[in-house]
Formats: structure tokens, C-alpha cells, sequence
């Protein structure tokens, strides 16, 4: 295999970089890291000091790709598909990472503090990060009035970044009734065949997850 992936099944970043791969037909070889395995960790710190997935080693450039932004922008320049995920109009690529950056730093960050919270038990005050959820989702409720994804006419990177961000901000606090845009945006990227074959792959470990209850019957 050309590449491997150095990741964990249960993971958010790891997830939307799972859904460019597959967006792009790319073969590539798992290695699952478990960070509680001094191993395993050694292993990925050896790949990237900071010791966070997922990670790409591309075997035939010899180089090692982390951070998943990074990596999608990686796989659209040697391993793209029939369609990019970051397009070459400058405009709309511009828009593309935006929106990849606003799912990570106003969704992802919000909802693995939160989740950090129930593992340490430490019952901290987050109503910050709750708060920061529903202004996130009031903005993407604006911006998707009338498109189909998120940054423009065809899914990209930005949609990468938004499936597992809104999955798992979701169990945390639901979208609001009257965010109609946003709740048909989200089914639309349940039901894209990368999401949901990531979705499926992930269903064993669903169990781990420290807010498991909250998933909707339908995912587990």
C-alpha cells in the first residue's frame, strides 16, 4: 500500500480525513493507535513528536503528513480522485478553508472540551462552550439557506470537516427545531457514501464514546 494511516476508529479528525480518502478511491493501510500502549504511542510520536492522529505516512514520497487539514490538502495534490476537495477557483477554495477552519476551532474545540470534562469528571463550568455550539450553529443555519455544502456547489474539504464535527456536537446539544437548513444539511452528509462507510466502521467503538447514550438509535 502507497500509504498508511495512523489513527484511532473513534476519532473526530481521523474520521474526516477517513472521508477524503474514500472520496478519492485512495488504497491505504490502517494502523490503529491505541494511546494508552506505550508502543503504540512511541510509535506515533516517532512519526509526529506532538503524539496526535491521524497521521498519513506516504510510503512511496517518504514522508510523513499529519494534521487533517493538511492531509486533505495532501491527497488533493498526489492522490486526488475525479473531483478535488479544495478547488482550483481561488475564490471558492478560499471559502473551502474557512469553513474546514470554522468546524474545527467553533465546533470541534467546544465539543472535545466538553467531552474531555466527562472523561476527567472534573464538572467544570461550560456554558463558554455551549454557548460557542449554538452561535456555530445559528451561523451555519444562515449559511446554508441556499446551498446543498457548505462552502459551495460541490462537497469538499469543508464537508469533510463538517460530518464528524456535527455528529458529535450534536449529542452534546442537539440542533435547535427551528434550524431546518442545518438539520437537512447534516442528513445530507449522513447519507454520502464516505460518511456513512466511516459511520459503519466506527459503530463497534460507539460504545467508548463518554456521551454513547446520546447517539441516536439509527448510528448505533
Amino acid at each position: 500500500m502507497p500509504l498508511t494511516l495512523y489513527y484511532h476508529p473513534l476519532s473526530s479528525y481521523c474520521h474526516k480525513v477517513l472521508i477524503a480518502l474514500y472520496e478519492h478511491g485512495v488504497d491505504f493501510e490502517r494502523r490503529m493507535i491505541d494511546l494508552s500502549n506505550d508502543a503504540d504511542r512511541s510509535e506515533l510520536q516517532a512519526l509526529w513528536p506532538l503524539c496526535k492522529f491521524p497521521v498519513i505516512r506516504d510510503h512511496t514520497r517518504q514522508r510523513d503528513v499529519p494534521e487533517s487539514s493538511v492531509i486533505i490538502e495532501y491527497l488533493d495534490r498526489f492522490h486526488a480522485g475525479p473531483q478535488l476537495l479544495i478547488p482550483g477557483d481561488w475564490d471558492t477554495a478560499l471559502e473551502v478553508r474557512l469553513w474546514d477552519r470554522f468546524f474545527d476551532l467553533y465546533i470541534q474545540t467546544p465539543m472535545q472540551q466538553i467531552v474531555a470534562d466527562r472523561i476527567h469528571a472534573t464538572n467544570g463550568d461550560l456554558s463558554r462552550e455551549r454557548a460557542m455550539l449554538t452561535t456555530a450553529y445559528a451561523m451555519l443555519e444562515r449559511q446554508l439557506t441556499s446551498r446543498t455544502w457548505v462552502a459551495g456547489a460541490d462537497f469538499s474539504l469543508a464537508d469533510c470537516a463538517a460530518c464528524p464535527a456535527l455528529f458529535y456536537a450534536s449529542t452534546l446539544l442537539p440542533f435547535p427545531d427551528d434550524h431546518r437548513h442545518l438539520r437537512t444539511y447534516f442528513e445530507r452528509l449522513v447519507l454520502r457514501p464516505s460518511y456513512h462507510r466511516v459511520i459503519d466502521e466506527a459503530r463497534p467503538w460507539f460504545s467508548y464514546y463518554p456521551f454513547a447514550e446520546a447517539i441516536p438509535e439509527r448510528f448505533r
